[in-house]
């Protein structure tokens, strides 16, 4: 690990740090039940950070094949908990057992062995057509489609997309060589802060609710906000990545709004492992 993953480490603990002490202070000082509640989801949603920077500490000190080895076992839970609220039947189950069990580990080995043309196409092409078959091997054609649209993408969702992240580790740009561990320290940071800052201006100002049926807590104030706020963090951290201010900026804004979407729906309490950052 270089010098500056380490002085980035160093400073988020210390930010850690600073945000475990106040919400300790707060949880002192707090006297009232709705206050309290509060505070206590704040203490938990603290707990969890650390808990995913440790890890991803752990995974940049030992290297890349062990960052990639996080980030399948992320996928496997992440298709665990879409599968469980995801209506399937018994017939689906070799369809299930391809995705977990073969596509999940081919998908990372391409990352790991650097075979960017297979990688690439995996999923959406040979994992869209292995899983329609599988899905019919049994004769049971009832609800076919929509049983065989659940799985092929939950699979995009869960693998193909968070694939991407350990794969910025393979980037080769002229002048960036061997630094794939600071873009994805700056993606991760991005979409944390995204994330946590929706939050926060959510509940700071929200007045307008953009989806009440859908996210009921989720407001244009804390989108737009939080989106603002982490693209000014993006383009200040534009020197741990090959990019200009503005271009960083630019990254930064693209990268907050699918978190943004994806904030809008949150799982059912008993399949969370830990509190949300930005949920509803």
């Amino acid at each position: 690990m270089n010098q500056t993953m380490l002085i980035l480490l160093g400073g988020v603990a210390v930010l850690l740090a600073i945000a475990s002490v106040i919400g300790f202070v707060l949880s002192r000082r707090t006297t009232s039940d709705g206050a309290g509640a509060t505070i206590d989801n704040l203490n938990a949603r603290i707990r969890a950070w650390w808990l995913m920077v440790a890890m991803f500490a752990i995974a940049f000190v030992t290297g890349k094949l062990v960052t990639i080895a996080l980030f399948a076992l992320t996928s496997f839970y992440c298709l665990r908990e879409f599968i469980s609220i995801t209506p399937t039947r018994a017939e689906d189950h070799r369809s299930l057992a391809a995705a977990f069990y073969l596509f999940i580990p081919l998908q990372y080995w391409l990352v790991a062995t650097g075979w960017t043309t297979l990688f690439t196409i995996l999923i959406p092409v040979w994992a869209f057509l292995l899983l329609p078959v599988l899905a019919v091997v049994r004769g049971e054609t009832e609800d076919f489609l929509p049983r065989t649209a659940r799985i092929q993408w939950a699979l995009m969702l869960t693998v193909f997309c968070v694939s991407h992240a350990p794969a910025l580790l393979n980037l080769k740009i002229p002048g960036f060589e061997r630094q794939g561990f600071l873009l994805l320290f700056f993606l991760i940071a991005v979409v944390q802060l995204s994330d946590v800052l929706q939050y926060v201006f959510g509940k700071l100002l929200g007045q307008r609710k953009i989806a009440p049926r859908v996210s009921p807590s989720k407001t244009w104030e804390g989108l737009i906000g939080g989106a603002l706020t982490s693209t000014l963090i993006g383009s200040a951290l534009w020197w741990i990545t090959p990019f200009s201010p503005l271009q960083a900026a630019a990254m930064a804004f693209a990268i907050c709004w699918p978190v943004s979407s994806a904030a809008w729906y949150s799982p059912p309490s008993s399949v969370r492992w830990a509190p949300r950052t930005g949920a509803r």
